[in-house]
């Protein structure tokens, strides 16, 4: 048989080589788009339905429990008198008989909010407990390049004592001190170091700078340091659980009327939430009455004696007259 020439199709080889039309998804299955669009709107009325549903109401806290025993979450949190809280500390201890020179602790909740969306800043600050409950002495850096000041320094019992020199060493890690007390004349050649030390470092706020090297190495030496953790948390400890009651009162008071100065006393208490325990027991949620300090009783007393000179005004003119 002759092969065919060029030019000459086979029957039937023309349709099997025709390119086949190219089929859209959508003009393929023309349900596809509809039943997305279904899909959408059911889910948006579902989403409507929920948010018109009531959200189910909580079942109010019960004040006091009957029994013994009891379901917590079914119950608000007590809150001790801060004479009662110590003594169920003390008895926590003779029951679990643990150490009974164990520390006190406390957790302060803090608000920290001002007006037009403006708040207190985290702040740490330092104070002289009235009953210390450590041996230990913070170590305390004195900047200075008068040798009689530095002389003066080391009698009051500073740990370190020099001026410029110091700065390479503090830099590099090579010197470090619980605290860093200056004095005024060298404070513009300690510049380098305010990222370095942030707020240890030297200021008048903190009465960490200053002339009067004696008074300031007693303070430091001696002082009880907190910090705010996490925006709105204190947490620190103010005594040991073998003290009087009345010290650790008096410890725990010192460090809440500080706390309180750093919000101005117009605004509500920066004291939200007052938590006590010791090192090896639960906390203990505390009655605010009677440890805040009392400005809202001050500023009424005052009102009153205005008012009372208003009205003793009309009445020694009357007599004048």
């Amino acid at each position: 048989a002759l092969a065919p020439r060029c030019g000459w199709v086979l029957p039937g080889l023309e349709q099997r080589l025709a390119v086949p039309a190219v089929v859209s998804p959508a003009t393929a299955r023309p349900y596809a788009a509809a039943a997305k669009t279904a899909k959408k709107d059911a889910k948006r009325t579902r989403q409507e339905k929920v948010k018109d549903k009531a959200p189910p109401r909580r079942r109010p806290l019960m004040s006091k429990p009957v029994d013994d025993v009891y379901l917590t979450w079914l119950y608000r949190r007590p809150s001790y008198q801060l004479e009662q809280a110590l003594g169920m500390l003390k008895k926590f201890q003779e029951l679990d008989f643990t150490y009974p020179k164990q520390f006190v602790y406390i957790n302060v909740f803090l608000d920290m909010a001002l007006q037009k969306k403006k708040k207190v800043d985290p702040f740490s600050s330092s104070v002289t407990l009235p009953h210390r409950f450590t041996d230990e002495v913070n170590k305390v850096l004195v900047f200075t390049e008068n040798g009689q000041e530095a002389e003066i320094a080391r009698e009051h019992g500073a740990a370190i004592v020099g001026g410029v020199e110091l700065i390479k060493w503090i830099l590099e890690d090579e010197i470090q001190a619980d605290f860093y007390v200056a004095v005024p004349a060298i404070i513009p050649k300690l510049i380098p170091l305010r990222s370095k030390l942030k707020r240890k470092y030297p200021s008048t706020r903190k009465n960490s700078l200053g002339s009067d090297i004696p008074k300031m190495l007693q303070f430091f030496k001696e002082c009880h340091e907190y910090t705010v953790e996490d925006e709105n948390i204190i947490k620190t400890r103010i005594a040991r659980l073998d003290m009087p009651t009345e010290h650790i009162i008096a410890n725990l008071k010192t460090i809440i009327h500080d706390i309180c100065t750093f919000k101005p006393s117009n605004y509500d208490p920066i004291v939200r939430r007052l938590v006590i325990r010791s090192a090896t027991s639960e906390g203990l949620l505390l009655n605010l009455d009677g440890i805040l300090p009392q400005v809202q009783k001050a500023e009424e007393n005052e009102e009153k004696n205005a008012v009372d000179e208003d009205q003793q005004k009309p009445l020694q003119e009357s007599v004048s007259t």
